[in-house]
């Protein structure tokens, strides 16, 4: 059983068994042993896997029941600070003044501890630690962790050749951008299988995973066939240095690793300038030979015109120039058969060629309308992306009309877009999010020009652009051949918000759901959990889980400092990590308190104290049960795989701080979304960015709304039940990249 194809299936809810049979016959004793441990886990098999799985090996058994246990974090340590922390300690500012002081003086009256630190009488109560209250290093670990606290499993389904292909190919042909855990899924299928012929691959970011993966297997020509301009070829070389998928700008980079270095607990001299040095030296370019080489034949043998190829390179001219002399291209432009690449060069460096955007600009700005629509024209994705600053600029009828002449050439993602975001544009009251690259989720206001227009003026608007998406959309659903007229579509589909704008950066091991979904918890306790480390020599590395509580007119935080928050308690502050095995801290969340306080939502957030980032391979999320989740008494372990949430896998390496999920207190809902910010502590955090970000997430359309658009215009018969269907529409269909078939272009 292949590992890699193993772990995709399973973030899309299912295992993979090749060429499976499914025979009704009795499971075997290893089947059933299979059964009861993975339900321990909190999964469970539909009736085919079952069957399915009943045929196979005990080894290959054990690989699906040893990967399981590997995702859940089994054998990782589990133990916190505190021993039965549910109970509070009432350990508070006092006790670290007096312990500081008697370790500062040499105080010999106490206990001293294996830190080292002695901690006076009448301070901690040192016997409900698992480790040094005041330093926050753990000596004492519990191996045991509890299993199957929660009866509802996550079901696995079958996949085969079929699902598993079908599921490959949704990836390729992709027409949004992919977030980490697609991106990874991708990664690890191209190496474990091969290539469909003649793809069209859609997405830039998309194509860039695709060419390392030809690279690798020294296909380096075939590759270069992939690459359509310039920057596509420096997005790739990019994507291998930094490990972005989009152009992040160097000082944007350094920026932030130098502002991840700054402790405000520990003044160390110029560490914000040393930091920023090593992240420069670390983003110099150096190439070999046989590399550079290579991108010069890519630059040689694109198919744009000179030009064209110029134009692309203008807006990151300060890169090309360090990517120029760092691959030695000029150099390579002189050799015989690279006569392309010299004319680029020429053009490039002497700027022979009209900078588009610049064109354009220069045409709003002169109020030539004529000669602005007429270039927006040209390249209708530009148009799309300008279109509510024109609808502004020159007025919404005349700019809707000249973009009704190409809505047939933009991509139906770009109108979905339009729709959505319209109603938060054209608002003069609205604060927006917005994400720049390699940076921060912001909160910006509504542009200054809509100031000058009435209410009904941008009523108007709203209406105008939603108008236009219906109509295009419309006549492209259509147009469409249907050959399955009756359909049955889950009501949960409304709930899951289209994978357009917002992406998830970080990796999720469980199966995968969307920015935005909301889940129901069940129960009335939500418990969070942090854990790192793992691999690492024991060091200071201290991780924070955190959370906000909401009011309406006050903010309480639950975290390191404050231990006990209304309806949150806090297992301790781990500060420093033990050899290898990791650590763990959690924060138990009472709903029914926190209704009856009036909370409006909890924010949770994971944090890097120290300097640096948030440590790789962190684990971080929520469990909830319909019963009583348990916690020890002995040892303070909280952890059941099977009460597991939902969890992600910290892979991004210049965050600081982030938001990995919001507690809506009243409706008993957690909205899942990933936003990093800047900061140490959850107080570093801002809300009202929180708020926005939000507010742009309820304003997407779901799923389900696209879909009814698609029923409705092609009369399709919906059914009751999934046997009267010829498509189903459901959970497992979006999951399988389904969503693309309705983003018709």
């Amino acid at each position: 059983m292949n590992k890699n194809i193993l772990k995709v299936a399973i973030r899309n809810s299912a295992i993979y068994i090749k060429d499976s049979v499914v025979e009704f016959k009795p499971l075997t004793k290893p089947t059933t042993q299979l059964v009861a441990n993975c339900a321990k886990l909190g999964f469970g098999f539909s009736e085919e896997l079952l069957r399915a799985i009943n045929t196979l090996s005990i080894n290959k058994q054990k690989i699906i029941l040893e990967y399981l246990n590997e995702i859940m974090g089994v054998e990782k340590n589990w133990t916190p600070l505190v021993k039965g922390w549910d109970e509070p300690t009432e350990e508070g500012l006092i006790d670290h003044l007096i312990t500081y002081v008697a370790n500062l003086i040499g105080s010999k009256d106490g206990v001293e501890l294996p830190c080292g630190h002695i901690i006076p009488e009448n301070t901690f109560p040192i016997e409900r630690y698992n480790g040094c209250p005041f330093c926050g290093e753990p000596f004492e670990f519990d191996n045991n962790i509890f299993m199957g606290q929660n009866s509802k499993l996550k079901i696995l389904k079958l996949w085969g050749d079929k699902e598993l292909y079908r599921y490959f190919n949704s990836l390729l042909l992709s027409k949004t951008p992919l977030d980490a855990t697609k991106k990874e899924n991708l990664k690890l299928l191209t190496k474990e299988l091969s290539l469909p012929k003649d793809i069209e691959v859609e997405m830039i970011e998309t194509k860039m995973l695709l060419i390392e993966s030809l690279i690798e297997a020294g296909r380096e020509d075939e590759a270069g066939e992939l690459f359509d301009r310039p920057n596509d070829i420096m997005r790739y070389l990019w994507y291998k240095h930094t490990g972005y998928t989009q152009i992040v700008q160097p000082k944007v980079i350094n920026s932030r690793v130098a502002k991840n270095s700054v402790n405000y607990s520990i003044y160390i001299k110029d560490a914000k300038e040393k930091a920023y040095k090593e992240s420069v030296e670390k983003l110099k370019l150096k190439y070999s030979r046989q590399e550079c080489k290579m991108v010069a034949k890519w630059l040689n043998n694109l198919s744009a015109p000179v030009d064209e190829c110029c134009e692309n390179m203008h807006p990151k001219r300060s890169m090309w120039v360090r990517f120029i002399r760092a691959l030695r291209l000029v150099e390579y432009s002189k050799k015989r058969g690279f006569t392309k690449l010299k004319l680029i060069l020429d053009s490039f460096y002497n700027q022979k060629y009209t900078n588009w955007r610049g064109e354009v600009d220069r045409a709003k700005l002169s109020v030539e309308q004529d000669r602005y629509f007429y270039l927006l024209k040209q390249r209708p994705g530009e148009f799309a992306r300008r279109l509510f600053s024109s609808m502004l600029w020159f007025g919404d009828k005349e700019t809707i009309a000249e973009f009704e002449k190409i809505a047939n050439k933009v991509p139906a993602r770009l109108l979905v877009t339009l729709s959505m975001y319209a109603n938060l544009y054209f608002d003069k009251n609205a604060q927006r999010s917005v994400k720049p690259l390699g940076s921060f989720s912001k909160k910006i206001g509504a542009n200054s020009m809509i100031a000058l227009y009435e209410e009904s003026d941008l009523v108007r608007m709203r209406a105008s652009v939603e108008e236009l998406f219906f109509k295009e959309m419309t006549k492209r659903y259509q147009n469409e051949q249907i050959d399955k007229r009756k359909v049955y579509v889950d009501k949960t589909l409304s709930k899951i918000p289209l994978d357009i704008g917002d992406r998830a950066e970080n990796i999720q091991d469980l199966p995968s759901i969307h920015v935005g979904e909301r889940l129901k918890v069940e129960g009335d306790s939500i418990r969070l959990f942090m854990q790192w480390g793992v691999g690492l020599k024991a060091q200071h590395l201290d991780m924070d889980l955190s959370c906000r509580v909401v009011y309406k007119h006050r903010v309480e935080d639950c975290s390191y400092y404050n231990l006990r928050a209304t309806g949150c308690k806090h297992s301790g502050d781990i500060q420093r990590i033990p050899h290898m095995i990791g650590t763990a801290e959690y924060i138990e969340i009472d709903i029914n308190d926190l209704q009856r306080a009036d909370a409006k939502y909890v924010v949770f957030t994971g944090n890097a104290y120290t300097s640096g980032s948030l440590e790789p391979n962190m684990s971080i999320g929520w469990m909830s049960s319909e019963h009583k989740m348990k916690i020890s008494k002995k040892s303070g372990v909280a952890y059941d795989p099977s009460c597991v949430q939902h969890q992600i896998k910290v892979t991004k390496n210049i965050d600081k701080g982030l938001v990995f999920g919001v507690l809506d207190v009243a409706n008993s809902e957690i909205i899942w979304l990933e936003m990093s910010f800047s900061g140490q502590r959850t107080d570093n955090l801002d809300l009202e960015v929180v708020e926005t970000l939000i507010a742009k997430i309820d304003s997407k359309m779901s799923v389900g709304e696209l879909l009814n658009l698609k029923i409705n215009t092609q009369k399709l018969e919906l059914t009751e039940t999934k046997d009267e269907a010829e498509m189903i529409y459901d959970r497992d269909w979006v999951k399988s990249g389904g969503v693309a078939e309705l983003l018709i272009d």
